[in-house]
């Protein structure tokens, strides 16, 4: 085995802890990936001899990596969400960031929606220290900031995450909402959808789904990428589409199945709150719909 095949089979002994930060950190898996990509490039072209500590050296190209791409996106004018309120949150007990294979399903969508209204370098600091134990030492060059301030930074965003608000969890209301949004987005009623979505409602989908709309264009299916934000947006993804999908609960939740000949394909998972859709998740990747609870409940 040579240096190269070498150094390449050490990073991938830490892609998983990596994608792990990363989703958590940007709440997108597709932007995920193209940030450990980033920080595999950077790894060949660089001269590793001295680092002693390579995961840790790599975590932090990764943490730069996503705080440029969290800046890029504001700087894009793509606002984080308006505050609104957050399941509690709590270190997740029990999961090894190491042996997870479904990202979204560890993290919880909802607290992906709270961690969107906070600033860039809040969000980094908070995931770097609450989820992924970076002592303040390490987080602050990666912010630019003191240890002192770094600890401030991730103190806020705690506090603002905590005090969130709880999405829905009246497992009817959630069918109410969610059925009006199927039966608005299969009528091609705009007004209908817009009025099921919050007007920051954000939509998440996973590389699968993207590739898997894209091929079912003519079908009907539904024009992704990676994130969507704001409800116009999000309304002109759906309308006239979701014929071929079926009402479903996904881990306890009211959601919706792409399942043609009984085998699920692409998994829609919501959150609410106040009445309407803040988040949709979907999912096609077959790993992490194999580990969704899926219970199919009108056909």
């Amino acid at each position: 085995m040579d240096e190269n095949e070498a150094l390449a089979q050490r990073f991938e002994a830490n892609r998983s802890h990596l994608t792990a930060a990363a989703y958590r950190m940007l709440g997108s898996l597709g932007e995920a990936e193209d940030a450990v990509q980033e920080a595999w490039l950077r790894l060949s072209r660089s001269d590793t001899s001295e680092v002693d500590n390579l995961r840790g050296w790599l975590t932090t190209v990764v943490a730069r990596v996503c705080l440029d791409m969290l800046r890029s996106r504001k700087s894009r004018r793509e606002e984080p969400l308006a505050e609104r309120g957050p399941e509690p949150v709590s270190r997740e007990e029990g999961i090894d960031p190491e042996h997870e294979a479904v990202l979204a399903d560890s993290v919880g969508l909802a607290l992906l929606v709270v961690l969107e209204m906070l600033t860039p370098a809040e969000r980094v600091a908070f995931v770097l220290h609450d989820m992924f134990d970076l002592p303040f030492e390490e987080v602050a060059p990666i912010v630019g900031r003191s240890p002192t301030a770094a600890r401030q930074l991730a103190s806020r965003a705690r506090r603002r995450v905590r005090g969130a608000e709880v999405p829905e969890a009246d497992r009817s209301r959630q069918r109410e909402i969610v059925d009006a949004f199927f039966a608005a987005a299969r009528g091609g009623d705009f007004a209908a959808l817009l009025a099921a979505l919050d007007p920051d409602v954000v939509l998440h989908a996973d590389a699968a789904a993207v590739q898997w709309s894209a091929a079912r264009q003519a079908a009907g299916a539904p024009r992704l990428a990676p994130a969507i934000r704001g409800a116009t947006a999000v309304a002109r993804t759906f309308t006239g589409s979701l014929r071929a999908a079926q009402p479903a609960l996904v881990n306890g939740v009211a959601g919706l199945v792409w399942a043609p000949g009984g085998q699920p394909r692409s998994v829609a998972r919501f959150t609410i709150r106040r009445g309407k859709i803040v988040a949709i998740d979907l999912i096609a990747q077959p790993e992490r719909i194999r580990r969704l609870d899926l219970v199919i409940t009108q056909r």
